[in-house]
Parts: C-alpha cells; structure tokens; sequence
C-alpha cells in the first residue's frame, strides 16, 4: 500500500508504518540533521529505510511539485505529526497564531491525494480546555477538506462555515471529499511502549469506503504491572533483583498495591515495561565515540536535579521524553540509577525507550539527536496503529472485491 509521510523527523512513525506493510512513494522533512539521519539509515542499508525516498523540503513547497507526478496517484495512506511545539506544554502556546502550525498544510495535502485513510499524531497538548475550539477545528477540517478557508476569512469564521457543513453534511454535501475520523488521546505505555507518553491520533477513513474502524485496544496496563512487582514478585524474579536489593513499594501507589494484594488475581492484560525492561541487556555507556556493539551509546556528563526535573526511576515506564530548549533537552532526559544518582539517557536508551531498532542510526551531536528523538513517535505505537489501519484497508478492499464478483455472478 502506497503511503505519503509528512514532517517525517527522525523516522519513528514512517518506520512503523513500514513494519505495518505500507510503502513510502514520499518522505518529507525539512530539517537537515533528521533528514541526515534518514539518509544515513538508508546509506547503511537499514531494512525498510533502504528504499525510502527522503526528500529534504518544506511541505508547503513539495506539495505544489508532487501534486502532478505519478506517485500521487492511489495513495492509500497520508501520515505525519505536524509540528507540535504552537501547541505542547513547554511551548508558547500560540496555537493558530504560531507560524509553525501545519495543520493547515496537513490538510491540503489530504485534499490534494484524496488517500483512503490518514494517521495525523500530535501532543496532548492540542486537548487542552483553553485549544479546545481551534482543536475541533482542526478535526472539522480533515472531515471536510474541500471546504477551504477563503482568503479573507478568518479561523473562526471558516470554524463557523465547518460547523454548518456538517450540520447539514446528508445530503447538501454529497459527492464531495469527507472522511469519517477518530480522534483519540492515548498513553504510549499501554501498548508496550517503555514510557509514559500521551499523544493524541486523528484517524480518518475516506466516507465512501464504508470503513468501520476503532482505535486498538490496549495491551499493557499500571495495575499488570504493580502485580507483578508487589504481589507475585515475579518482576524482580525476572530481573534477578534479590528481596534485599529492592526498593521500597512507591508511597502514591499503596492504595493500588493493597487493592490488588486483597483481590490476588493477576490482571489479563500484560504490565507496562519499565526502563530497566527496555535497557536490561544494554552494556555500561560508554566513555568516548569509540564503543562496542550498540550505536549511539556514549555517556553524556552533566545530568542535574531541579524542581520538575527528577529524573525517570528504573522500574516504571520513563517520563515522556523531550526536545526542549530550555535547560538540556528539558533536563528530564534522565533516569534515577539504583543508588539514586542521576545520568542522561544515552542516545542508544532514548531510542530504545522510543522503541526504535538498536540497528538504527542517528545523525548529529547528543543534543541534536535527543532532539529528534523527543520529537519522535514510537516505533511499536506506529506499528500497532499502521498495522489496525492496513487491516481495515484490506477489509474494505476484500468487501469490494466481493461485491463486484456478486454482481457479475447476478449479471451471468
């Protein structure tokens, strides 16, 4: 299935998407350092990089090119995390005011491919009481992407046009583009991801495929793993962690803890990951560029404690990642050690906590791949998501196939 990735970054999301079986007829960044990691993926040979065609370039301009070749024909998906600093907590919070605010770009694209579906990610942030009517507005306009913003119209009043159109959407809009969306707010950590990360997916079918999909169900869960640590034991059995080693039961959760200890039946879904699960078989970081078997694993000096900085501990999923500029990348990008000092992830446990392949490269110095790294989206998330949408594609394809073979049989 043909696929078209925006703002592509480091590769998190089109990766996953690759292991869900699309394949990229464009991959568009216009930052040089994620494009340079793109390319140096692609260079090594990297399994489902290799063939990716990286185009260094603003979206805005690449559009108006592609929009006639014949690679813009049948894409099936559009994918792509627009730029989410108008919008995240450590922003400036401008939203539709910010320069950097894509959306309206993401949605030309979509009205210009007319894919079947698309897969739209961004920060927690967008959910926000006081982004609530711009984020509805966004929505509004991946479900009815003909309906285009005039040049002297204002956001609001095209919000206020949006609104009537899908008040009066059957019949007046019929025969024109419109996708049927889901909107959902997810914590990577359910779905196995070793980190606690909410992001928000805008999922959209085209209408007439008559596709009827969800968002996947999750698959790890706090409780799972509070069990697994408190009551059977079994977390640190499995990490040989010896009775005399282990920390003390955290103090916020012992309300949870004694509740599962009373009910002693063992949660169906799996428990979260924690950071000691992700980097268990990772070696020591090492002390210069020179190291052993893993890319990207040098030690990083000058981790700090400040207030809202704490570090991430060994034995829960870790704190979302950042690509700050304020402090070090946020000075969250650290983890807790067992003798409770503090270091910086390497660039190698960042991306393992990303979950991206330990095979998988990244261009630039420490700061400039965190960068990439906290901008990124995780590799197993992407996966799960790209392989739910894939599945539904197929289906409305099978759907038609029959269909059609119905017909033709009543026609013989």
């Amino acid at each position: 299935m043909k696929a078209v990735e925006l703002f592509a970054g480091a590769g998190g999301l089109g990766l996953g998407l690759s292991f869900a079986g699309f394949k990229p007829v464009a991959v568009v960044e216009w930052d040089k350092w994620a494009c340079d990691t793109l390319r140096q993926n692609k260079a090594r040979d990297f399994p489902h990089v290799r063939d990716w065609p990286v185009i260094e370039d603003d979206v805005r301009h690449w559009i108006k090119e592609f929009a006639s070749s014949q690679d813009a024909n049948g894409v099936d998906l559009v994918a792509g995390g627009p730029p989410c600093q108008p919008f995240s907590m450590g922003g400036k919070h401008k939203a539709h005011r910010d320069r950097r605010d894509m959306f309206p770009i993401a949605v030309e694209v979509v009205r210009t491919l007319r894919p079947k579906a698309f897969i739209i990610e961004n920060v927690k942030g967008l959910t926000r009481s006081s982004f609530a009517n711009y984020y509805t507005y966004v929505k509004l306009q991946f479900e009815f992407p003909e309906t285009v913003k005039a040049p002297d119209e204002s956001w609001t009043e095209h919000f206020e046009r949006l609104q009537n159109v899908r008040v009066a959407h059957s019949p007046q809009y019929g025969g024109k583009l419109v996708y049927n969306i889901v909107p959902n707010l997810v914590n990577a950590a359910d779905y196995g991801v070793p980190q606690r990360r909410e992001r928000v997916f805008i999922v959209g079918f085209r209408e007439d495929l008559g596709a009827k999909w969800s968002f996947p169900e999750r698959s790890h869960t706090l409780d799972a793993l509070l069990f697994d640590q408190w009551v059977s034991g079994e977390y640190w059995e499995r990490h040989q962690i010896a009775k005399r080693h282990r920390p003390a039961p955290p103090h916020e959760l012992k309300s949870t803890i004694d509740r599962l200890r009373g009910l002693r039946l063992q949660p169906t879904t799996l428990p979260w990951r924690t950071v000691r699960d992700a980097l268990m078989d990772l070696t020591a970081p090492y002390r210069s560029e020179r190291g052993g078997m893993f890319h990207n694993h040098r030690m990083q000096s000058g981790a700090k404690s400040y207030p809202g900085h704490t570090g991430s501990p060994l034995d829960m999923p870790a704190k979302t990642l950042k690509a700050g500029d304020h402090g070090v990348p946020g000075g969250e990008n650290m983890m807790v050690e067992t003798n409770g000092d503090l270091r910086y992830f390497t660039v190698r446990e960042s991306a393992r906590l990303q979950t991206f392949p330990d095979g998988y490269v990244f261009h630039g110095s420490w700061t400039e791949t965190m960068r990439q790294l906290g901008n990124a989206v995780p590799v197993k998330l992407a996966h799960l998501v790209g392989a739910s949408v894939a599945t539904e594609l197929l289906t409305v394809e099978e759907r038609r196939l029959v269909e059609q073979l119905s017909k033709t049989r009543e026609r013989l």
